[in-house]
């Protein structure tokens, strides 16, 4: 069992510090339904959307992909509005103590870039966060590992195993070996087990718990 603190916490964005799924989910079948594709429920939608829109849209859309983007993309920031953004349990703490012992919180996001730095001002967290990367931001989306050393060069960091990387998906966590960062898991004890990762929380205010335990 890890007995340090990290020295930096790579953080996924949606479901792990943000719950914005409702939004997603509406956004993502009114473009499916556009296009005459079946819609989906909230655990398809998790389990299908974890890949970067020009990764995913594609294989969805065919050649209407960047169509379908920009529609996605305009429906989603009308939903968020009417929906609001969903702060996870005891993110805002565990962002506030991180910063407080000068541990670099950065997010590797493959919502859009764009997107993601508008929910972290409208949240007024840009402030805990060294670096905010989301897709297209890198030359490659999660899990290629060159999303994550985007996202540590900006705090002139290379990827160990002494940093976290915090998300809920086999994605991150695919992205976390990739960068030789530390996978932790947002998840239940069967989702750890699957993935084979030996650290998982039930929620931010569990990690906190668990960092403030490490640096007493």
């Amino acid at each position: 069992m890890t007995k340090a603190l990290p020295r930096a916490v790579i953080f996924d964005w949606d479901n792990t510090l943000v719950d914005s799924w409702g939004a997603i989910a509406e956004a993502i079948n009114y473009a499916r339904a556009r296009y005459g594709l079946t819609t989906w429920n909230r655990d398809e939608i998790m389990a299908n959307c974890t890949r970067s829109a020009r990764e995913a849209f594609p294989d969805w859309f065919g050649d209407k992909w960047q169509e379908a983007w920009v529609e996605y993309y305009d429906y989603f920031a009308k939903v968020r509005q009417r929906m609001g953004i969903n702060k996870a349990n005891g993110a805002t703490e565990l962002l506030e103590w991180l910063q407080s012992k000068e541990i670099p919180a950065v997010v590797v996001s493959n919502k859009s870039g764009e997107q993601l730095r508008i929910e972290a001002v409208h949240l007024e967290w840009n402030k805990y966060f060294a670096a905010l990367v989301g897709a297209h931001d890198a030359p490659y989306d999660k899990p290629a590992r060159e999303h994550a050393d985007h996202a540590l060069m900006q705090v002139g960091m290379e990827g160990g195993s002494d940093i976290w990387f915090i998300g809920d998906s086999i994605t991150d966590i695919a992205c976390a070996r990739n960068a030789k960062c530390k996978p932790i898991l947002i998840g239940t004890r069967e989702d750890a087990e699957e993935l084979g990762v030996d650290m998982f929380f039930r929620d931010c205010a569990a990690v906190l718990e668990k960092l403030k335990e490490i640096a007493s």
